[in-house]
C-alpha cells in the first residue's frame, strides 16, 4: 500500500495571482494524501469531490468552498481545522497550551509529548518498552525479513501486525480498504496495536508503512515499543517490493519512482521519531541482521 498508484502533482502554474494561503492550503492536501498513502482517484471517490477539483485545490488554484473543503477533512480523516492549518484553536486551553510550545525545539517538543504521555498513563515503562521492539519504515525497508530474523536472535515472538488486523477484521486488508475505507483500517490496525501489546510483553514487531499516519496509533506504538526505523533509498525499496513479485508499483505509472519519494518525504520526520534508525541498504540479509543486534545491543543492552 506504500507504493500505490499516486497520481502526481505537476508543477503549480506561474501566475502572479496564486493567493498563499490557497497554495499552503493544497500543500497540506498533498502532504496528508502522500501521509497516508492515497492516491488522487481514492480520494476524489471517498470525498465525493472530481479529480479535477481536487488537481485544482492541490496546486492552490481556484477557490474551494468550505463544503469540499469539509468533505476533503473527513475523507483524510483529519480536522477541518488541521486542513486549514489552525487546529490548536479549539479552546482557551489549547491556545494557552500552543503558546507555551511555540517556538519550542524538536528535542523540547518530544520531551513535552513523553512528559504528557505519563502524565495521563499513556507511556508503558521504559524495562516493558525496550522488550518490545517495532519495526517502522516503507514498504520494502525489509521489516518482515530482517524482524523474523531479529526475533529468532533474540529469542522472542515475531508479529506480522497486518496479519493481527486482518484477525481482528476478519477479512483481508484489500478487503478492508475496498469494502470499509481507510478510516475502518486505522480502526483495525490501532485495535491490532492494542492487542499486540497486551498479549506479546516481549517480540519484535513488523509495522504496516502508514501506521505513522494515525497520532492516536503511532503514539501508542512510540510509548510501549522500542522503536527502530529500518532505512533504504527509494530505488531499493521498488526494487524489493518488485523482487517479492508485486509489479503493482509499476502498473501504467511512470511516475511510480516520483510517488515513492513523495511519500517517503511526507513520512520521514514522523518515521524519525524512531528510538534508533538502521540503514539497509547496500547488504545482504544476513549482514543486515547481524549489524541491526549489534545496533540494538549497543543502545539497549539487548
Amino acid at each position: 500500500m506504500d507504493l500505490q498508484d499516486l497520481s502526481a502533482v505537476g508543477p503549480a502554474p506561474e501566475t502572479a495571482d496564486r493567493d498563499p494561503f490557497l497554495q499552503a492550503l493544497g500543500e497540506r492536501v498533498r502532504s496528508l494524501r502522500a501521509r497516508k498513502g492515497m492516491t488522487r482517484k481514492a480520494l476524489a471517490r471517498a470525498s465525493e469531490v472530481s479529480e479535477r477539483h481536487l488537481a485544482n485545490l492541490e496546486l492552490g488554484v481556484g477557490n474551494a468552498s468550505i463544503l469540499v473543503l469539509r468533505q476533503v477533512a473527513r475523507a483524510l480523516d483529519c480536522p477541518l481545522a488541521e486542513l486549514l492549518g489552525d487546529e490548536t484553536a479549539a479552546s482557551p486551553e489549547w491556545l494557552l497550551i500552543r503558546d507555551l510550545l511555540r517556538g519550542r525545539s524538536d528535542d523540547a517538543l518530544r520531551r513535552a509529548r513523553v512528559a504528557l504521555a505519563e502524565l495521563y498513563g499513556e507511556a508503558g515503562r521504559p524495562d516493558a518498552r525496550t522488550s518490545r521492539i517495532a519495526l517502522v519504515g516503507l514498504r520494502g525497508a525489509g521489516k518482515s525479513t530482517l524482524g523474523l530474523a531479529l526475533a529468532d536472535a533474540l529469542d522472542v515472538p515475531f508479529v506480522e501486525l497486518n496479519t493481527e488486523i486482518e484477525r481482528v477484521a476478519g477479512c483481508s486488508i484489500a478487503e478492508i480498504h475496498n469494502l470499509l475505507g481507510p478510516a475502518a483500517y486505522r480502526r483495525y490496525e490501532r485495535r491490532a496495536l492494542e492487542e499486540t501489546v497486551q498479549l506479546y510483553p516481549d517480540a519484535v514487531i513488523a509495522t504496516p508503512g502508514g501506521i505513522v499516519s494515525d497520532p492516536a496509533t503511532f503514539n501508542l506504538l512510540l510509548s510501549h515499543c522500542y522503536t527502530i526505523w529500518l532505512k533504504a533509498q527509494p530505488e531499493e525499496h521498488m526494487q524489493r517490493v518488485i523482487a517479492q513479485g508485486d509489479l503493482r508499483p509499476m502498473a501504467g505509472n511512470q511516475e511510480a519512482m516520483e510517488d515513492l519519494k513523495r511519500i517517503l518525504a511526507g513520512r520521514s520526520a514522523f518515521y524519525g521519531k524512531a528510538d534508533l534508525q538502521f540503514e539497509t541498504g547496500g547488504q545482504s540479509s544476513g549482514e543486515a541482521v547481524a549489524r541491526l543486534r549489534e545496533a540494538l545491543r549497543q543502545a539497549t543492552g539487548r
